[in-house]
């Protein structure tokens, strides 16, 4: 069967049970530090890019943390990339991020965080004419103010969906002047959904030097998001992975875990990903994560794990964007069902909650159709999914932690 043609489980069975890339054929490790002395094993390191940064595979991302003890945990358990974003917690994300390392010498951490232009319209993924590169940096000052930073050493464009937004001229000059500053020592776009078209415009640009992608082992596309993702490294780009839990549970019930250990090592298989930023809310889940760090080896129980998916469904949107046009109402269908997954996924009600503010929903959502139009790729039963998570919404503000 030539490589075009594999299907996604064709590209599951290959890539985890041989261990073989099925983008490569060299040796997963070939680029990693792998030594066993004395039955103690090195950390596992890459570079990113062309930036010439240098970390660990697994590394952290803060959205749900907000405990600084779990930072300084993360510390001693050699993570060094800690990502954020100017929105997360309604700023206090960047906030805590900033006492921490207020007595750490700059040089010995690596700090993200990611702006999003205003006017940004969620359903079509399209920036207003009204967007300026000004908006943008006022944000980003914003954040710096909240770090206590003088800079980060990568800015993010959050939540790009379209090639469009990625080269709009507006924003390319926002990060432009951000590093020529040195308000950032690079940029880059972080992107949940139509990964492979993003990915290759943030190539096209000549701007962006790193990407934040959306890949896990539930993608229907994933074969196409690992070219993309090939390419963007064959031309210096480096790459960070997110989303690679797929939601963390297969049920809303939270019955059906997802081996998180096991969805983490898949993704990092692929040795032109140079990092991935799993959340972490409690310090038994920082532990497994920075585990990863010593040994990518999938065990038998994982593999087995990982074909769980086969036969049950899941929290993870795929973002195909097909309910969008389905829907009568064009709601940002993909994400709503991206607050439906950190609500019952993740358990992040605080993230839900200003996301579904974010997109400005009309009242009494789904009631006025009698029936749903709206056909979804993974089988999501996507009305009974909005009542549900749009609920929170009735939640007085203050109450909401």
């Amino acid at each position: 069967m030539s490589f075009n043609n594999y299907t996604r489980r064709d590209f599951i069975k290959t890539s985890i049970l041989t261990g073989i890339s099925a983008l490569t054929s060299k040796s997963i490790f070939a680029k990693e530090k792998i030594v066993l002395e004395e039955e103690k094993k090195t950390m596992i390191k890459r570079k990113l890019g062309k930036t010439g940064i240098e970390l660990p595979i697994v590394s952290l991302g803060v959205m749900r943390a907000d405990n600084p003890a779990l930072i300084h945990e993360a510390i001693k358990e050699g993570i060094i990339y800690f990502d954020t974003a100017h929105s997360y917690q309604r700023g206090r994300n960047e906030e805590m991020l900033g006492e921490v390392f207020q007595n750490h010498p700059r040089d010995s951490f690596v700090i993200s965080t990611k702006v999003e232009p205003e006017s940004y319209d969620k359903r079509t993924g399209e920036l207003g004419s009204n967007v300026t590169s000004k908006a943008f940096l006022d944000k980003l000052d914003i954040s710096l103010k909240r770090l206590k930073m003088d800079y980060v050493d990568i800015l993010y464009v959050h939540n790009i969906m379209t090639r469009e937004a990625v080269l709009f001229p507006e924003i390319l000059e926002a990060v432009t002047i951000a590093k020529k500053s040195g308000k950032a020592k690079y940029v880059g776009l972080s992107t949940h959904r139509n990964e492979p078209a993003v990915i290759r415009a943030a190539i096209e640009s000549g701007v962006y030097e790193v990407v934040l992608t959306s890949i896990n082992f539930m993608q229907e596309h994933l074969l196409e998001v690992r070219k993309a993702i090939a390419e963007a490294a064959k031309a210096g780009l480096g790459i960070v992975a997110m989303k690679t839990m797929a939601g963390g549970f297969f049920d809303k019930e939270r019955t059906k875990p997802i081996n998180c250990k096991a969805a983490l090592k898949f993704v990092l298989q692929d040795e032109n990903i140079t990092t991935a930023i799993p959340g972490s809310s409690n310090f038994d889940q920082l532990k497994i994560n920075a585990s990863v760090n010593y040994d990518l080896k999938l065990t038998e129980q994982e593999l087995e794990d990982l074909q769980i998916k086969q036969s049950v469904g899941s929290l993870y949107c795929q973002g195909c964007m097909k309910c969008v046009h389905d829907c009568q109402m064009g709601l940002p269908i993909p994400d709503i069902m991206r607050a439906y997954m950190y609500t019952y996924g993740y358990r992040d009600l605080m993230q839900a909650y200003s996301l579904l503010k974010e997109l400005n929903l009309p009242e009494n959502i789904c009631k006025d159709c009698l029936t749903c139009s709206v056909k979804c790729s993974q089988n999501f039963q996507v009305s009974e999914k909005i009542k549900d998570v749009t609920r929170i919404l009735s939640i007085p503000e203050e109450f909401i932690v």
